[in-house]
C-alpha cells in the first residue's frame, strides 16, 4: 500500500524536480546514510533516537501495511525521525526546525506528514525500555556480523526510566490530542514542553 503522504513526487522535499524514475530505482546505502545524517546532524539529534526512529518505522510498515518503496523511503523516514525526535531527545526538534533544514518544504505540510504518521500508528509511541533493549542488540549483533563498530552504550536505569516515562506521558498527551490532530493542519509541537515536568522524571 502506498499513500500520498509519503509519496516525493506529491510532496516534494526540495525544489528541484524530481526524476520522473524517482519511483523505479532503489536507493543506495550511502543515498539513505546521507539523508539521515543531515537530519540528525543538523537538528542535533542523539543515537538513542536513532534507535526510537526505528521503533516507529518498524510499527508504522506493521500497523499500516505500507510498502517502503524508492517514492516514499525519504518522507518515511522524515515523519519518524520527526516523531522520535520530540518523544526522546532533550531539545525537542519543532516542525518549523525541520523547515529550516529542508528549506524548500512548509510547515503545513510537516504538520499533515506528522498527523498522518501518528494516525497510521494509531497513536501508539509509547517505548518501553524492553522494546529498546530489543532493537539495541539486534543492530548490536549485526554491527558485529558485518565487522562495524557499534559506539552506543547500553541504556541506562535512569535513561530506560525516562524513555519509558516520556513516551508514556506523550502516547497519554497525544490520546488527548488526537481529537484536535484530525484538523488538516494540526501539529503536536506543543507537547514538547510537557515532558520535562520534574514530576514526570523524578
Amino acid at each position: 500500500m502506498l499513500l500520498d503522504i509519503f509519496d516525493e513526487k506529491r510532496h516534494p522535499l526540495s525544489k528541484s524536480e524530481v526524476p520522473l524514475d524517482y519511483d523505479r530505482h532503489d536507493p543506495e546505502q550511502r543515498q539513505i546514510y546521507r539523508f539521515v545524517r543531515t537530519l540528525f546532524s543538523a537538528a542535533q539529534l542523539t543515537s538513542e533516537c536513532a534507535i526510537v526512529t526505528l521503533v516507529y518505522l518498524e510499527r508504522l510498515l506493521t500497523y499500516a501495511e505500507i510498502d517502503i518503496c524508492p517514492s516514499n523511503w525519504k518522507r518515511i523516514v522524515l515523519g519518524a525521525i520527526l516523531l522520535a525526535s520530540k518523544v526522546w531527545d532533550d531539545q525537542a526538534v519543532w516542525n518549523v526546525d525541520y523547515c529550516q533544514i529542508l528549506k524548500d518544504i512548509t510547515v503545513e505540510d510537516m504538520n499533515e506528514l506528522e498527523r498522518q504518521f501518528l494516525e497510521l500508528l494509531q497513536f501508539n509511541i509509547n517505548v518501553p525500555s524492553s522494546v529498546y533493549a530489543k532493537y539495541y542488540f539486534d543492530l548490536r549483533s549485526l554491527s558485529e556480523s558485518n565487522n562495524l563498530s557499534f559506539p552506543l552504550e547500553p541504556l541506562s536505569r535512569d535513561k530506560a526510566r525516562r524513555l519509558e516515562a516520556i513516551s508514556r506521558l506523550c502516547d497519554d498527551k497525544y490520546k488527548d490530542v488526537r481529537r484536535a490532530a484530525r484538523k488538516r493542519s494540526a501539529s503536536v509541537d506543543n507537547l514538547c514542553g510537557i515532558r520535562w515536568v520534574p514530576a514526570i522524571l523524578s
